[in-house]
């Protein structure tokens, strides 16, 4: 799994002709945390949604494991910002992790019993066994952000594209959600992640993309999150380095 590799190769998305992502290219390999940092509007939530294919491209062309991805993939699981989601729709924990299952291998055909281990395994992995028939509704932030990555576990998606994912959540919520991001890593997954806590992204993350409508910096963290990349990253407004962000409210991406 550890070869497995994402490349997006000059990728520009536009919103009514006027470009979000400007001919952007990188690439990452499973295994790995990637964060995604920029100011708002910086077109961090545009990249998530047009590698899961909900938005189209302008120019460019995307591959995970050398084949071509046009369009939506099995082979990858997005998890939305908190507040786009329908927490009223009527399902259960186990009913949304199943559907992971429907969107790997079709919805009109029989659930088998490989199916049915899967998300039994998903919902163990998530520590999710004592709330498998509670209303998402019903969830706290932190075990519904646990139900959404294993509804994507029992995709069984290699690469995992979360978008602000420990907004709202307490301390100790976003302390296990960054050792379940651990685990998802130790087990080979590729995750991208769009993230504003600048002070939190050594400890959580392998490498960075900073952007601001274009690539401005990618590359390990020791190597790449700098202060002179931050800088030109968010303009002077991170001329104190990290920190002077990680504290402040923040609004969303472009969507």
């Amino acid at each position: 799994m550890a070869d497995h590799q994402l490349v997006v190769s000059d990728l520009t998305v536009s919103y009514n002709r006027i470009p979000a992502l400007h001919h952007l290219s990188f690439s990452a390999q499973c295994g790995h945390a990637v964060a995604l940092l920029g100011p708002n509007g910086a077109g961090k939530s545009t990249l998530i949604k047009a590698l899961c294919g909900l938005l189209d491209r302008e120019t460019g062309a995307i591959s995970f494991h050398g084949y071509a991805v046009n369009g939506p993939s099995r082979e990858f699981a997005y998890l939305p910002q908190r507040e786009l989601i329908d927490w009223d729709f009527p399902t259960t924990v186990r009913g949304l992790v199943e559907m992971g299952r429907y969107q790997r291998a079709g919805w009109w055909r029989w659930f088998s019993d490989d199916d049915r281990a899967a998300v039994d395994h998903a919902i163990a992995l998530m520590q999710l066994e004592d709330l498998v028939d509670r209303q998402v509704s019903a969830l706290s932030g932190g075990q519904q952000q646990r139900a959404f990555l294993a509804r994507a576990l029992a995709q069984q998606a290699h690469v995992f594209l979360l978008d602000e994912p420990f907004t709202g959540l307490d301390k100790p919520n976003q302390d296990n959600l960054k050792q379940l991001l651990r685990t998802l890593r130790s087990q080979g997954k590729l995750l991208l992640i769009s993230h504003h806590d600048l002070a939190s992204v050594p400890e959580i993350f392998d490498s960075v993309l900073l952007l601001n409508g274009e690539l401005i910096a990618s590359g390990s963290v020791s190597e790449t999150f700098t202060p002179e990349n931050i800088q030109r990253t968010y303009g002077t407004r991170a001329f104190a380095g990290p920190r002077t962000l990680a504290g402040r409210g923040h609004t969303h991406d472009h969507e």
